[in-house]
């Protein structure tokens, strides 16, 4: 009503504000931030096939008029909120951290991002061209650069860091959904091991190998030792024509 009333009141008066006078009434009653965190909350709550524009202005207690009027469409509000996390992720990694450490610390941090927000990696691997991923990238390649790993290596080296880091994580991410709410880890992947115990041992001897490990492996600490495996095979890249 409030803005309908407004509107009444434009017309009779017959002045129009410029769209730079209705921007700042708009922001103060409802900015993009407001707009970015709720649309968190519901896909968190509810996957994307919740996230919709009725919903939000609902959850918002606004119309959907007031929501077009910061974000075009629900491509670009999840762009939008996946920008949120991927900052904040960004944000914790310390800015003279040596840069094996802080490609750990960011890496660590996508995996629990992404555990958290299932919906991130998905958006990512969506649109692989959008700023988030960019941001990714220069985060990892600039440490790669303060590695010292030759500018011929570079492309490699990041893409790996970054397909393993996005790959890993948002299968973690899948896995966990698989099980109900509830479901208790350990005696889940305990199930799933003694079927793998059942296998023909002969045809699948790494598989029985890999049972004994299952039930009790932490997800984080496996998913840094890749992370590990990938830096010190980087860090091998050239030694061979140093030592030559």
């Amino acid at each position: 009503m409030k803005i309908r009333n407004q509107q009444i009141k434009t017309r009779r008066t017959r002045t129009r504000p410029n769209r730079t006078q209705r921007s700042e009434r708009r922001t103060d009653a409802l900015s993009k931030e407001r707009i970015v965190e709720a649309a968190i909350d519901i896909l968190d709550a509810e996957g994307e096939n919740a996230l919709t524009f009725r919903a939000l202005a609902a959850r918002l207690s606004t119309g959907s008029g007031a929501i077009y009027w910061h974000v075009a469409d629900k491509n670009e509000l999840l762009t939008a909120a996946t920008d949120a996390i991927i900052g904040r992720v960004l944000t914790d990694v310390a800015v003279d951290a040596e840069p094996g450490q802080a490609i750990r610390t960011f890496a660590l941090g996508l995996f629990d991002a992404i555990d958290a927000h299932p919906w991130v990696g998905t958006h990512l691997f969506r649109e692989p061209w959008q700023a988030a991923m960019l941001e990714i990238f220069e985060a990892i390649g600039g440490r790669l650069q303060a590695l010292g790993v030759p500018e011929e290596a570079l492309f490699n080296a990041g893409s790996a860091l970054v397909n393993y880091i996005l790959g890993v994580a948002g299968q973690n991410a899948a896995n966990a959904r698989l099980l109900p709410q509830g479901t208790d880890r350990t005696a889940a992947l305990g199930a799933i091991a003694a079927s793998w115990t059942e296998l023909d041992p002969a045809r699948y001897p790494f598989v029985h190998h890999l049972a004994t490990k299952l039930s009790d492996h932490d997800d984080r600490e496996q998913f840094l030792a890749g992370i590990d495996l990938i830096l010190a095979g980087i860090g091998t890249i050239g030694r061979t024509d140093r030592v030559s």
